[in-house]
């Protein structure tokens, strides 16, 4: 029996010493580099990658409206293989399939364990791929707290299915989430992007009674449908306030999420909720937002306004595999473009450009 044994072949990950990443250099400069692999530490997991994204947020660092520091690999939205292992890491193995999510919580500061995963260690201290640690858009990446942040992926699911789980999705679904949305809530979900269409589609899974997209793209606003959109307002030709109003019986709508981080977007999703409605934002804003006294109701209509930053971690993760694995949710058709690591470049400005109808684009390293 033990010469049988002997005699199995053992997949091993082919050893490597050098990967192609993405730079972040200065605003508006960004390019691949060859740089070393990381090597694993206690507690550590480097991940070959096979899938990643580009995210609405890496351009926002790549025009510095979000600073990190020069030399930074980004990107955060990781599917791989387990490449190598550091010590005390158990129930994985070199070979697994693993979904990475964007946030990566330590599970055990005081913040984890009050239960703000995204906040680990501070304020969005769990946001650390492409923000303060090296990120994903590259051939292999060192995931932290690796025991608390790596999901195994089931056999009978491609990459693409679960790809876009580890940060548009969690976070979009988020919104009706952190806004404790209630079966029957009528919801309207400002800007169709990736992120406000995961938001409509979060809607939909929380068994909102009615969901009023708003988008002016003609390919965005066919996909809100596909998402779970019942009305689709173009704000470029309708006053979107007045129409909501009016769809609602004057009344306004029990949830309002922020997709886009604009001023006028914020206002107008305060300006159509209800009486002790609830605004939900996803947004990121850069500059300065301001609140009129108009669209606040003076800060006299009983409103709540609460940000929610993509939740992370490998339960997250898993119940999100679970959603898509019994077919309650199917996002590969926001996967609108692929492109290989080399052609990365290219990638962002088709992306930042949102031409050819791109949705979400996937970088095959």
């Amino acid at each position: 029996m033990s010469q049988l044994l002997q005699a199995l072949p053992v997949w091993k990950e082919q050893q490597v010493s050098t990967m192609k990443a993405l730079k972040f250099f200065a605003p508006g400069k960004i390019g691949l580099e060859t740089v070393p692999v990381p090597k694993p530490r206690a507690g550590e997991v480097v991940v070959r990658v096979t899938l990643t994204t580009i995210c609405g947020t890496d351009l926002h660092i790549v025009k510095g409206e979000y600073p990190v520091k020069p030399g930074l690999i980004i990107g955060h939205e990781p599917v791989g293989i387990i490449h190598e292992m550091g010590d005390g890491v158990t129930g994985y193995a070199i070979g697994d399939r693993v979904l990475v999510g964007a946030i990566t919580p330590c599970g055990q500061c005081n913040f984890c364990l009050g239960g703000n995963l995204s906040q680990c260690g501070g304020a969005l201290g769990g946001w650390k791929f492409g923000n303060t640690i090296n990120g994903a858009q590259a051939e292999y990446l060192l995931v932290p707290n690796a025991q608390a942040n790596l999901a195994k992926i089931p056999d009978e699911l491609t990459d693409e299915q679960v790809l876009l789980l580890a940060d548009v999705a969690s976070t979009g679904i988020s919104a009706a989430e952190s806004a404790d949305m209630q079966i029957g809530d009528t919801v309207a979900v400002f800007a169709q992007g990736p992120i406000g269409l995961c938001a409509t589609a979060g809607a939909k899974l929380k068994g909102a009674s009615l969901i009023i997209a708003v988008e002016s793209d003609p390919v965005r606003a066919e996909m809100a449908k596909r998402m779970g959109a019942d009305v689709v307002l173009d704000f470029a030709h309708k006053d979107v306030i007045k129409e909501i109003k009016g769809m609602t019986g004057g009344r306004g709508v029990d949830v309002a999420i922020e997709a886009l981080g604009t001023q006028g977007t914020f206002e107008n999703a305060l300006k159509v909720l209800r009486p002790g409605g609830t605004l939900s934002s996803l947004g990121v804003y850069s500059g300065k937002l301001t609140l009129s006294g108009e669209a606040f109701s003076a800060g006299l209509g009983d409103h709540k306004i609460v940000t929610t930053l993509c939740p992370g971690g490998k339960e997250r993760m898993r119940r999100l595999i679970e959603m898509v694995r019994h077919g309650r949710l199917d996002l590969t058709p926001l996967i609108t473009h692929t492109f290989p690591l080399e052609r990365i470049t290219e990638a962002y400005e088709l992306f930042g450009e949102r031409r050819e109808g791109v949705i979400k684009v996937a970088i095959k390293p």
